[in-house]
C-alpha cells in the first residue's frame, strides 16, 4: 500500500460532557461528491494520538492515503480510556469519562467536517484502546462497519461490564503476539509492565472464536501460515471465521511477537512489551480487512 496523494494533519476538538476532548484528524483532499470512509484509531494506555501516530510510523496514515478515507487519532483521558474492564483503575474509569461519547461525537465531527460517510465507519484500538473498541462493539455496534482490536483479548465475563450491550454483528480483525507480557496470548491476567493488574481475559484465539460466535458463525475456523517473506524469528499464521451471511472474524497470530503493532516501520517497543515483527504491514492487513483496498498480499 502505498501513498498517493499529500495529506494534511490538522488538530480538532470536541466537547463530551462538559470535557474539551482532542483528536488529530489526517485527511486528503475532499471529493468534489459522495463521501469518504472514517477510520478512528484509539492509543494504548500512557500513549496519546501523537505517539501512537509516532510510534506505528505513520502506517494508518496510509489507509487514508489509499481508499481517501479520513482517519482521526483520538487522545485519551490522561492518556487512558474508559473501556469496559471492572478491574481497571485508570483515571478515566474512575472518574466515568464517557469515551464512547466521546467516540461518537468525533464520528460526528468527521462526517460534518470532513465528508465522512456514516455508513462507513471503522475503528482501530491498540491494547487500553483495543479494549475500548470491543466496548464500542458492545454498545453501539450500530456505529461500525468494521474492528480492528491490536494486543487486547475479551475479558472474562465477570470483568466485563459494558452499559447497555448490544448484540449487532461487527467484523472484526485481530492481531496479537504469543510472547505478548502484558496482555497474555494464552489468556490469564492482564498488567501494565507486569504490575497494576486489569483483571482475566481470554485467551487471543478463544477472543477471536467469541467475537465468531456474536457474529453468528458456526462453521470451523480455517488456519494457514502468512506469507510475509519472513526470514527472522517471528512468524505468521491467519485463523479466518467465515460463513456466508455473517460478518467475518481474523486473527493473525505472530509467533515470537510482544505488545506490539506488526509493520515494516513500526518503532521497536520498550524492551517490558517484547520484540516487534516487521514483516506483517498492520495497516494492509486491517485496510485489506475493511475493504477499503484491492490488494491480496496478505489474503
Amino acid at each position: 500500500m502505498s501513498a498517493t496523494s499529500e495529506a494534511t494533519v490538522s488538530p480538532e476538538s470536541v466537547e463530551v460532557a462538559g470535557r474539551a476532548r482532542t483528536l488529530t484528524v489526517v485527511h486528503h483532499q475532499q471529493p468534489e461528491s459522495g463521501t469518504v470512509p472514517v477510520v478512528l484509531v484509539f492509543h494504548g494506555s500512557l500513549q496519546t494520538a501523537a505517539v501512537i501516530r509516532s510510534f506505528t510510523a505513520n502506517t494508518f496514515d496510509r489507509i487514508g492515503a489509499e481508499s481517501g478515507a479520513v482517519v482521526a487519532y483520538l487522545d485519551g483521558y490522561k492518556r487512558h480510556w474508559n473501556d469496559a474492564r471492572i478491574v481497571n483503575t485508570s483515571a478515566a474509569r474512575v472518574d466515568g469519562v464517557d469515551d464512547v461519547a466521546f467516540a461518537k461525537a468525533a464520528i460526528d465531527l468527521l462526517v460534518r467536517r470532513y465528508g465522512g460517510n456514516r455508513a462507513q465507519v471503522y475503528a482501530i484500538g491498540f491494547s487500553n484502546g483495543g479494549q475500548l473498541v470491543m466496548r464500542l462493539i458492545h454498545e453501539i455496534p450500530e456505529a461500525l462497519a468494521g474492528a480492528a482490536i491490536l494486543s487486547a483479548t475479551q475479558s472474562v465475563p465477570e470483568n466485563f461490564a459494558p452499559d447497555s450491550p448490544q448484540q449487532q454483528p461487527v467484523p472484526v480483525m485481530f492481531v496479537h503476539g504469543t510472547r505478548d507480557p502484558i496482555t497474555p496470548y494464552a489468556g490469564g491476567m492482564a498488567k501494565m509492565y507486569r504490575f497494576r493488574p486489569r483483571g482475566l481475559g481470554l485467551s487471543a484465539p478463544e477472543t477471536a472464536a467469541y467475537y465468531a460466535r456474536r457474529n453468528g458463525i458456526t462453521a470451523a475456523p480455517t488456519t494457514a501460515p502468512v506469507d510475509t517473506g519472513a526470514t527472522g524469528p517471528t512468524r505468521v499464521d491467519r485463523t479466518d471465521y467465515r460463513q456466508p451471511g455473517h460478518p467475518p472474524v481474523t486473527l493473525y497470530t505472530v509467533h515470537e511477537a510482544g505488545h506490539s503493532i506488526p509493520g515494516p516501520k513500526t518503532a521497536r517497543p520498550r524492551i517490558l512489551m517484547g520484540g516487534t515483527d516487521h514483516t506483517l504491514d498492520t495497516a494492509q492487513a486491517i485496510s485489506e480487512f475493511f475493504g477499503l483496498t484491492t490488494s491480496t498480499q496478505h489474503a
